[in-house]
């Protein structure tokens, strides 16, 4: 990458290189997000959600409310297990960052 100076997997990454949709047609996916064995993944939520539940890298579950629509969440997940949406929820409602 022009710019960026990455040497190892383990320094942090900077930019999204891949997104995966874990709304498809409107249906929240709560498996565990492939890829997310050794690094969770950001969010990108794209629709007004009144709450949306994560397990977090270290396995903790918290709940974040209130959040805007086309909010980027800066926090590494292994898994969404509950989205509450303020309408209905639809595909690339919430992506997961990779």
């Amino acid at each position: 990458m022009r710019g960026t100076q990455i040497k190892t997997a383990d320094e942090v990454r900077v930019f999204a290189h891949d997104a995966v949709d874990l709304t498809p047609g409107g249906v929240l996916n709560t498996t565990t997000i492939s890829g997310t064995e050794s690094r969770g993944v950001c969010l990108y939520i794209g629709a007004e959600m009144t709450s949306i539940t994560v397990t977090m890298e270290s396995g903790s579950t918290p709940t974040f409310k209130g959040i805007p629509a086309g909010t980027f969440l800066p926090i590494l997940v292994t898994a969404v297990t509950g989205a509450v949406p303020s309408g209905v929820l639809a595909a690339n409602d919430i992506l997961a960052l990779y």
